[in-house]
């Protein structure tokens, strides 16, 4: 899956409670005042002002006042060397806001984050904090790739697996609340902001938007690139929160997360190996690397040794003998020796789609995309057709649901009728509306485009799913099936209509699952593996986040 970076900075609603909310901003440095301009500008173009800037300097040996000088809107706090939890603690205590957001003096805020941030706690008044989405960049600011994952229906079980939220700089807190749950823990060096969200789970609900509100920066310098210190520390936070052997859930949930903890950080250790070997570094010098791998996952360590055992024997030998002993991990069978199986085959495995064997591959993917964007199903949500997605989705977050239905007849719709009519729907209605597997069966997409951001409520979203690669229905909605989609022109229809700012466009498939769909395989008859990686040259359904804009 990938998320369009136009998702930075979208227009977003203004419409709620947050109206009367105020927000802090705490920067917190160490020795890095020539990062500190950047995140201060950051913060200075939101394009919802924040309240307060705090920037404390936990101890610095260079000089973040003159950077902080630029900006009067901002306070410095200076403060002993005392670590990173000290420092966010110190900026807390100086602030009053509704709501605070710590950022590091190395990362920056997105133009909207504030805003989109302000606009979840409108749809989760009750969450303790929310998140979004962030940006890896790197020294020089370029893009390196997005990052988000949703919270799902059991927040605390799922950070018991891992640290999804990943960048603290994406949180925004409920000020109260962070206090009530004691705020950062001072004896902790790392990871303390993964011990708040674990302490706050328990707590608070959570919430989470995919939008990108936040840019990390890898600049080789980052206290997380210590990868033995990080486990270490990731593995003593998450011991804290061992559950009783009697909660067998959450005591799987945490075991998971132990294993997880482990590979995460074994496998950036073999990375960082690999890297420095292929910088020209020494295999003396990469052994302590090794070692650190060994005792994170002894057998990754054993792959990546006896890997290089095997590169060395492999060099040494003619190269047909030597691909046989290590053949190329992208390796291609000749021409005539292509086993197609269970595939060769001029009819499907399943004619209708996989629904006779499980659940399709394309319902997985639309699935996932609605469940990235399960908070913005809130308020008045109208579907189409029922209100399953709807109601499973938004939950107690939707205060009414609306279905349309393009038949009279269906006791559950609300609305009869043509999309492309001008009277079916009303104006400016809706929170939400969630279109999935729609567009392709009407014929004048732009009409259908303009009609949906007409019964948009201003701020209102709208979540849509489209087919990529599939094959079209034998039933009824064959005599329909006017389009397939590609990235190129889905972003291109709602970018006119919404503007291109207001667009995010995500994008699920791969060759493999394109295949299995094309078959009727179900996704029961697939691995995570399978499903996951993404090839934009084969997408199997698209997926669109369109706001429109706030009056």
């Amino acid at each position: 899956m990938t998320v369009s970076l136009d998702a930075r900075i979208p227009s977003a609603p203004a419409r709620h409670p947050s109206a009367l909310a105020t927000v802090g901003v705490v920067i917190t440095t160490f020795d890095h005042a020539h990062f500190l301009p950047e995140s201060l500008a950051s913060v200075h173009r939101q394009s919802r002002p924040c309240d307060a800037v705090v920037v404390v300097d936990d101890g610095s040996r260079d000089d973040p006042a003159a950077a902080v000088a630029e900006f009067p809107e901002a306070r410095l706090i200076r403060q002993e060397n005392r670590g990173l939890a000290a420092a966010r603690n110190r900026g807390l205590a100086a602030l009053d806001t509704t709501y605070v957001v710590f950022l590091d003096a190395d990362d920056r805020l997105a133009p909207h984050a504030i805003e989109r941030g302000l606009a979840c706690f409108d749809r989760a008044p009750a969450a303790g904090f929310v998140y979004g989405g962030h940006l890896y960049i790197d020294g020089e600011g370029s893009e390196l790739g997005g990052r988000y994952e949703p919270p799902g229906d059991e927040p605390y079980l799922k950070l018991l697996r891992g640290n999804f939220i990943a960048m603290h700089g994406t949180v925004m807190y409920r000020r109260e609340r962070l206090l009530e749950a004691g705020g950062f823990d001072e004896t902790l060096r790392r990871c303390e902001d993964y011990d708040l969200y674990l302490r706050m789970a328990q707590r608070f609900p959570i919430a989470g938007y995919a939008d990108l509100v936040a840019e990390y920066r890898l600049h080789g310098a980052n206290m997380s690139a210590d990868y033995p210190a990080m486990l270490r520390s990731a593995l003593a936070v998450h011991a804290r929160y061992a559950p009783a052997p009697a909660d067998t859930r959450a005591r799987a949930a945490w075991r998971d997360g132990r294993r997880g903890w482990r590979r995460v950080y074994a496998e950036e250790m073999a990375a960082a190996r690999y890297r420095d070997r292929q910088r020209g570094g020494s295999l003396l010098r990469s052994l302590p690397a090794l070692l650190d791998t060994a005792r994170a996952r002894p057998s990754l360590a054993w792959h990546e040794a006896s890997r290089g055992v095997r590169h060395r024997i492999a060099r040494l030998l003619p190269a047909r003998l030597g691909e046989r002993i290590l053949p190329p991990a992208d390796r291609r069978p000749p021409v005539g020796r292509v086993r197609f199986g269970d595939l060769r085959r001029v009819m499907p495995i399943s004619p209708d789609f996989g629904f006779d064997r499980g659940l399709p591959v394309d319902r997985y993917y639309i699935e996932k995309f609605l469940g990235r964007h399960a908070s913005e199903i809130a308020g008045r949500v109208l579907e189409i057709g029922d209100d399953s997605y709807t109601r499973r989705f938004g939950g107690a977050r939707v205060t009414r649901a609306d279905v349309l239905h393009v038949h009279a007849g269906n006791p559950r719709a609300t609305f009869v009728g043509d999309l492309t009519e001008a009277s079916v729907l009303p104006e400016n209605a809706f929170d939400c509306i969630v279109l999935t597997q729609t567009l392709h069966l009407i014929y004048d997409v732009r009409l259908a485009i303009e009609r949906l951001r007409g019964a948009l409520a201003p701020g209102g979203a709208l979540l849509v799913t489209a087919p990529g690669i599939s094959a079209i229905d034998r039933g009824e909605w064959g005599r329909t099936w006017y389009w397939s989609f590609t990235a190129v022109s889905i972003r291109r229809l709602f970018g006119e209509a919404f503007g291109d700012r207001a667009v995010m466009l995500e994008e699920y498939g791969n060759v493999l699952s394109a295949t299995a769909f094309l078959q009727g395989l179900a996704v029961e008859e697939l691995s995570r593996e399978d499903l996951e990686p993404l090839d934009h040259a084969y997408p199997v359904i698209l997926g669109v986040r369109a706001r429109k804009e706030a009056s």
